[in-house]
């Protein structure tokens, strides 16, 4: 089997290029140079950054290299549009060890260009060394098209909260695999995964998920990207991707907007999925979760699940589900316990 080693870091690079999608209408210099030259046509830029470690983030054992690669963009992209904003560009680089298999990278070179592909992005450039355990750092681009940002503190008391997205799919996923369980799907190639979602604000599955979806939605986040556009447009006064968990992320909402957060559980149980502990707290679905004034028609595809409250104060629950502080952690930290 061909690695890395037997090909070198520029036959490396002339194979991952050659899968992935390099120009657009907006990249004035593609990668190649010593740097890409990008439009802004709106004159602003919205950029985020995100890493992946092996063991960490994403194992090869669960996942499969195009399952990691769309992750690696998915997870980037839906920053830009918890914005309001859409995703254009990503510079990638990646650490890799000499022993890996030149097909591997190829493979995720082919599902991050599959993530892009929807959305127009290209990737602009970035870097490869080596190392000891497969780790990824991408920075994505993105424009506003005219817009002012979404921020996490614009939300008001009386705001009702809002999600497009699925929640706790992905940690229902995570929970299997942890625990052994046996699904029919366990080469982790991600076959059996709809496409990205890049037009779609909700859930693609309408009846009640089977444990092959749950998986799916692990190894492929599937975010609503089309929703932070359209919630920009119908008026959000405050948006956020949901990355750690719902109550963990909109606990940076309240604490950023000044305000207290009540969640209506019997909302977020009128959609079919998993159980309610993984939907409050569960992160990796990268749903949106947003806040309109009172009287605002929400979007398509997003629905109502709680209201923003009066509060805020320092050393008072922020977030409260049915009217009561959630007792358990909120969600996943990097460092320490879990929020």
């Amino acid at each position: 089997m061909e690695t890395i080693d037997d090909v070198g870091e520029f036959g490396l690079i002339a194979r991952v290029q050659a899968r992935l999608p390099l120009t657009s209408p907006d990249t004035l210099v593609p990668s190649g140079d010593d740097a890409a030259v990008l439009a802004a046509p709106d004159g602003r830029l919205a950029v985020s950054s995100d890493v992946l470690l092996e063991g960490r983030h994403f194992r090869r054992d669960w996942s499969g290299p195009r399952d990691i690669g769309h992750k690696a963009a998915a997870q980037n992209f839906s920053d830009i549009a918890a914005m309001g904003g859409v995703p254009t560009s990503l510079l990638l680089s990646m650490v890799l060890p000499g022993d890996l298999p030149v097909a591997w990278v190829e493979e995720f070179a082919e599902g991050v260009a599959a993530e892009c592909a929807p959305l127009g992005a290209v990737v602009a450039g970035g870097d490869m060394v080596r190392g000891d355990l497969i780790t990824i750092s991408v920075t994505v681009l993105g424009t506003l098209q005219g817009r002012p940002p979404v921020l996490r503190s614009g939300a008001r008391p009386g705001d009702t909260v809002a999600v497009a997205g699925r929640l706790g799919w992905s940690a229902a996923g995570l929970e299997m695999l942890l625990s052994g369980e046996k699904t029919g799907n366990e080469s982790g190639d991600g076959a059996e995964q709809a496409g990205p979602g890049a037009t779609t604000a909700g859930p693609q599955t309408p009846s009640e998920p089977q444990p092959a979806d749950y998986l799916a939605a692990h190894r492929r986040p599937n975010p609503p990207y089309a929703a932070g556009p359209e919630a920009a447009r119908a008026g959000a006064t405050a948006m956020l991707d949901v990355s750690d968990g719902l109550l963990a992320d909109l606990e940076h909402l309240a604490v950023a907007s000044r305000v207290a957060v009540d969640v209506d559980s019997t909302l977020l149980l009128l959609t079919p999925g998993p159980r309610l502990d993984q939907m409050l707290t569960g992160g990796e679905d990268h749903a949106l979760v947003a806040t309109f004034a009172p009287d605002a028609a929400l979007p398509g595809g997003w629905r109502r699940i709680g209201t923003v409250h009066e509060g805020g104060e320092s050393g008072t629950v922020t977030v409260t589900v049915d009217g009561k502080a959630w007792d358990g952690p909120g969600g996943f930290s990097h460092f320490g316990h879990s929020a």
